[in-house]
């Protein structure tokens, strides 16, 4: 297949633009996915650039595999190989990695998830005897102060010259006191998976010269959402070179919540003069009426750059609007409309979205679906990772290759029961605070029986023992999947589940993800394309980053309605689409 065929000139004209920086200004279902993978083999067949000297990232992991599926249908196996597409935060992983003697991390460091960083904040704030330590709402927005320092390359000494209320000093205070105790853990949070390959590329040239070197054309997908730390951390890869595409749409920003910064586009011109910008206005995706409607809409938004989309597929259907008294007379109309659209025109219940503003929205929604025995799915629903089993395995798995996250110790000490009380696991923690220890060397240390009754330090001993022991097995062996399941048949897991199950579907379920799990470790050591990826360590590390950057997918071929917010109905297509809650101070 001809990598031009089936692109409008617009697109072309992007795929082979290699001159110097290119801003692809790339509108709703705009094709833009086609433009980036064929840019990659175009880069590849007909500019000579190897795929392992080519990186391009996006922000989820769906749309990263995507790509690479698409990449490779383009290009042989042995044309591509090498190539780097990941996520903004997979790929950070991969440079501390290979960095790792140039950063204060030791090469066996824990990457947190928000709930271990939850607790500690909770831990510090009780520590320090600040108000609030008991208020989720207050963890909650210092967790997000914390995580916008970050994202704006802001040090913890740095930040209290931006404190505005004496409660952000104490966020300040804080965030001082969080980034010392990530050290001491040797673990990073989500965050720093950007700032600290950017750091590190701004104060350390001859890292960012090798890694500009390596880098010899970048790609970037969905720019608009970029924050601060990778704005920096993609001009710092590029240099003055300039080599790379940058896609994106100001009208498409969703994630300023989370420090997205769409005016990231505009600063590209100012700091690349020669920028090249090539819009892509023809929509392959909706009909001219609903292009119109959208074009209203956002007429008034402050534009970055000018454009408007268009589309050659016909009117297509009215829009109808639906005026309800209500939220429950609104959800009653949705699903008789749906009901009776399906049943006069045979489709199926996948072919219909209903989408909204906010999940609680969909709460009287589903209530009606199942009064009329509909079937749906929900966005949005637990992650994989989040199920209680999955995370009290990785934890297990988590304290192996890192003794020093004193997150998972936690989580794990009484899981099953090891009749340890909250007296002795004070007393453990100051001892291990006094001899500047992690909780896990503390548990094993002989010193302890001063501080804690005998009974109890047997218990806390054994249990340093049992890890010690297979922590050796597991870093030593090829095939740490069999030494996983003996570890938690040891541990009396396995038993504590069928314990604990309400109900044998339950014990069945939950027997069945740990199983999941294991193929899962499994499956990652056998796609690893080098023998660094492959230990045990590394495998964690990936699957503790799965967890933060995507939930489980569905099946997509259940034949199911899609109730979906806003966000989560990104880049996806349906025939036939319902918008509820079109409320002033609700949408838009």
């Amino acid at each position: 297949m001809s990598l031009a065929s089936q692109l409008n000139d617009k697109q072309l004209e992007a795929m082979k633009y290699t001159q110097g920086p290119l801003l692809v200004l790339a509108g709703a279902g705009s094709g833009k996915t086609s433009v980036i993978t064929r840019k990659i083999a175009y880069l590849v067949k007909h500019c000579g650039i190897p795929a392992y000297r080519i990186t391009a990232m996006t922000f989820t992991n769906k749309a990263a595999r995507e790509m690479k599926e698409r990449v490779t249908k383009l290009l042989s196996r042995e044309e591509a190989k090498g190539l780097s597409v990941s996520t903004f935060h997979t790929f950070g992983l991969n440079l501390l990695r290979l960095e790792l003697k140039h950063t204060s991390l030791k090469a066996n460091f824990s990457i947190l998830d928000a709930d271990d960083c939850k607790r500690i904040l909770m831990d510090l704030m009780h520590r320090d005897n600040l108000s609030g330590a008991e208020s989720k709402e207050l963890i909650a927005k210092a967790m997000k102060m914390i995580s916008d320092w970050k994202n704006d390359l802001i040090a913890p000494e740095q930040a209290h010259t931006t404190c505005e209320t004496p409660e952000d000093i104490q966020f300040a205070h804080l965030y001082q006191l969080y980034e010392r105790n990530l050290r001491a853990y040797n673990a990073v949070d989500f965050d720093d998976l950007i700032v600290m390959p950017t750091r590190l590329l701004q104060e350390n040239a001859e890292v960012r010269d090798k890694w500009q070197n390596r880098v010899r054309y970048l790609l970037v997908d969905e720019y608009q959402d970029t924050n601060t730390a990778q704005y920096i951390l993609v001009k710092l890869l590029v240099g003055v070179m300039g080599q790379f595409t940058a896609v994106g749409d100001d009208d498409q920003s969703i994630y300023a919540w989370r420090g997205a910064k769409p005016e990231n586009m505009a600063l590209l011109k100012e700091d690349f003069p020669n920028l090249k910008v090539i819009k892509l206005e023809q929509n392959y995706r909706s009909t001219s009426r609903i292009l119109k409607a959208a074009n209203t809409v956002i007429g008034n938004n402050p534009h970055i750059f000018d454009k408007k989309l268009w589309s050659d597929k016909g009117h297509g259907e009215v829009i109808r609007v639906i005026t309800c008294r209500n939220d429950d007379d609104e959800s009653e109309r949705v699903v008789k409309d749906l009901l009776t659209h399906k049943l006069m025109n045979g489709k199926s219940w996948k072919d219909y979205a209903i989408l909204y503003r906010g999940n609680f929205q969909a709460r009287i929604l589903e209530t009606q679906l199942r009064q009329m025995q509909i079937p749906y799915k929900l966005s949005g629903g637990q992650s994989f990772f989040a199920r209680a089993e999955i995370k009290d395995i990785m934890s297990y798995l988590r304290l192996i290759i890192n003794p020093e996250d004193d997150s998972a110790f936690l989580r794990i000490i009484n899981t099953p029961k090891r009749a340890i009380g909250p007296v002795t696991l004070e007393k453990l923690g100051l001892f291990a605070q006094e001899n500047h220890l992690s909780l896990l060397a503390a548990a094993g240390d002989q010193r302890l029986t001063m501080a804690i009754p005998k009974k109890a330090t047997t218990q806390l001993a054994e249990f340093a023992d049992f890890i010690s022991n297979f922590t050796r097995n597991l870093l030593e062996d090829d095939e740490p999947v069999p030494i996983i399941r003996q570890m938690m048949l040891e541990a009396g897991y396995i038993d504590y589940i069928k314990e604990q199950a309400a109900t044998p579907a339950q014990e069945k379920t939950k027997l069945d993800n740990i199983e999941v799990l294991y193929s899962s470790i499994q499956s990652l050591i056998n796609r690893a394309e080098d023998v660094d990826e492959k230990n045990i360590e590394s495998v964690i590390r990936k699957m503790v980053l799965l967890d933060m950057l995507e939930q489980q997918q569905e099946e997509e071929d259940t034949d199911k309605v899609n109730l979906l917010t806003l966000h989560a109905s990104k880049g996806l297509e349906f025939p036939y689409v319902y918008l509820i809650g079109l409320e002033e101070e609700l949408l838009p």
